[in-house]
């Protein structure tokens, strides 16, 4: 390095040194600028503004922030938040004063499946809020800060009481939100009132209401209680829909006012009704599927216009899918829980719901209601069983004549061979559908419990033997890895089920007589069911496997009262009997006949 570059760099280091001497910010400056900082985190709801300083750091905020202070609902762009809580025997409400929502909601009489604190949903990555315009810009109170009545409120007994969250424009200008309780139950009721902002709000009677809530996995399975969570929605004429529950949905309602929207978990609900209906509605539910700790989130954006006083009147429900505790509560909650569809809602709601809620009253063991169920309704189908068993046995006595028939015209011509099965049918008088058709009119209230177990919250967290929980699968087996299919877990009841049902199908086989492909289709149903079923309640496997136990022991019982040799006398006895021409051939016999006779002369045509 020469003289010239060595000087040139001193002197340019010199100048750098002074000017950052001379551009140091004074004590002052830093010190303001720390406040400025604090203030913008105070503003956010990050830090916590010091008790003692509440005062002076308001007075500050304001000098510094005038121009904020003075646009609509400024000043309540400033605060801290902080938290109200509102109780009864049932439920635990946190109020925040950031929006003035509810912002936890725990369910004091229950737990989750880990025997936690039940919090249907907490947290800021929920919603509740009004949105309107006031003057030139866009509030969302959801992001203000209201003032409250108190800072604790506990109902008990008889009692009711309230709390007020206030969201002040001026002294006399300001929106007003009651929560109120009573001593007991899963209701809290919600005014919400504005005064003296007709002249501040734009469209004063009418409040977009924005309610978004991420809610908290409360059970074992999160598949399963995914599966059946979403929103539903009733309106003002009585119809009740819900988005999809297997995937994400969204639905705008503007041609019909909504009653109430709730967010439906498997086993709890967060419901929010109106009492003069809601204008209009755009809902939507979404899956997180890379979050294991929430459920769902769930949306809605909302249309409330306001009564002749001036007030909203609304209510919150936050509690158990429990039906006769939510069809208490008025409105048609109770549809919340999806007992099936067509036939089968009606087959739970009118039959099996009213037999299982009188077992209910005995105090039983869970366990032991889904035994007495069971035998009820084993008795019940007993006429059907019996019939079905008499009808396969009639099939298996002349299955030597149809083998007969057989081996005399041959394979190759399915019409002529049918024709004269037809005919042997006639003669000794058996219906060939007689073994399906009562095991097809029970299928109905086979596919019902399919509905009517998974949503039964009552099983919640009742054990039975090494069950923990009806409710959900027993893993009894557990794998590290999960397996295509099974998954990580085999469940012991419904290993039990599919076994009866393989027993089951070998003594039906034997009973009806079949033979060839219709032998083996039997047994690959039973897997199809263990693959279906693995993760399913072990509630519902327990009625299948007491279901198969009971139908065994109702054909053996059967079996003494139904002779083979009987049956086969009294078929040779009508097929003596000569048959009536003038009796007129009706139902399914005279339907094959005409089918037979139609194929027989399109095969006619074919052989000329």
């Amino acid at each position: 390095m020469d003289k010239n570059t060595f000087t040139g760099l001193f002197l340019i280091m010199i100048i750098m040194a002074v000017g950052v001497f001379l551009m140091k910010p004074s004590e002052a400056d830093l010190k303001q600028e720390q406040l400025n900082v604090h203030r913008d985190s105070i503003k956010k709801g990050l830090v916590k503004a010091p008790a003692a300083a509440k005062a002076d750091t308001a007075t500050k905020t304001a000098a510094v922030d005038s121009a904020v202070l003075k646009s609509p609902f400024g000043a309540a762009t400033v605060g801290t938040q902080q938290f109200v809580t509102l109780e009864n025997a049932d439920v635990r409400l946190k109020l925040s004063t950031k929006g003035g929502r509810v912002y936890s909601a725990e369910l004091k009489n229950y737990l989750t499946y880990t025997k936690k604190p039940l919090i249907l949903f907490d947290g800021d990555n929920n919603a509740f809020g009004l949105n309107f315009r006031a003057g030139d810009k866009n509030i969302n109170t959801n992001d203000l800060y209201f003032t409250p009545s108190t800072t604790a409120l506990k109902v008990a007994g008889q009692d009711s009481s309230s709390v007020t969250m206030r969201l002040s424009y001026s002294p006399t200008q300001y929106i007003d939100y009651i929560y109120s309780l009573k001593g007991t139950g899963f209701k809290v009721g919600l005014t919400i009132r504005s005064t003296g902002l007709d002249q501040v709000v734009a469209n004063s009677n009418a409040y977009n209401l924005n309610w978004t809530a991420s809610l908290n996995k409360q059970e074992k399975d999160l598949k399963q209680e995914r599966q059946y969570s979403t929103v539903y929605f009733k309106n003002t004429e009585g119809d009740v829909d819900y988005l999809a529950e297997t995937k994400d949905d969204q639905k705008a309602i503007s041609d019909k006012k909504l009653q109430w929207v709730a967010f439906k978990q498997h086993f709890f609900s967060n419901v929010l009704i109106s009492k003069d209906g809601i204008a209009k509605s755009d809902l939507a539910v979404v899956t997180d599927v890379n979050d294991t700790t929430d459920v769902k989130q769930m949306k809605a954006n909302l249309q409330l216009n306001r009564d002749a006083s001036g007030a909203i009147p609304l209510e919150f429900y936050f509690g158990p899918n429990q039906f006769n505790t939510l069809k208490a509560q008025g409105y048609d909650l109770q549809k919340i829980i999806n007992l099936g569809w067509g036939p089968l809602k009606y087959i739970n709601q009118f039959a099996v719901l009213p037999v299982f809620n009188f077992l209910k009253q005995f105090n039983w063991n869970y366990g032991l209601i889904i035994l007495a169920l069971t035998v009820l309704l084993k008795l019940v189908l007993s006429p059907l069983t019996y019939k079905s068993y008499l009808s396969m046995a009639k099939m298996r006595v002349i299955k030597p004549e149809m083998d007969e028939i057989k081996a005399k015209v041959g394979e190759d011509n399915p019409t002529l061979l049918q024709q004269e099965y037809l005919k042997l049918y006639k003669k000794a008088g058996v219906n060939p559908l007689g073994g399906c058709l009562p095991l097809l009119l029970q299928m109905p209230i086979v596919i019902a419990f399919f509905r009517f177990f998974p949503s039964l919250f009552e099983l919640r967290g009742q054990n039975f033997l090494w069950m923990h929980d009806l409710s959900t699968y027993d893993d009894v087996i557990k794998f590290s890895t999960t397996i295509p299919i099974i998954g990580n877990h085999i469940s012991a009841m419904c290993l039990l089920m599919t076994i009866s049902t393989l027993i089951y199908t070998y003594f039906n086989n034997q009973i009806s007589g079949a033979t060839g492909q219709m032998k083996y289709i039997g047994y690959i149903t039973p897997f199809i069911f263990f693959a279906t079923l693995n993760s399913y309640p072990a509630g519902l496997n327990y009625y299948y496997f007491l279901a198969n136990m009971f139908t065994f022991l109702q054909q053996y019982l059967i079996k003494f009262m139904v002779d083979d040799k009987k049956i086969h006398a009294q078929i040779q006895e009508n097929k003596k009997k000569p048959e009536d021409p003038k009796k007129k051939k009706t139902g399914f016999s005279a339907r094959l006949e005409e089918m037979m006779r139609q194929q027989q002369q399109v095969q006619a045509k074919k052989g000329k």
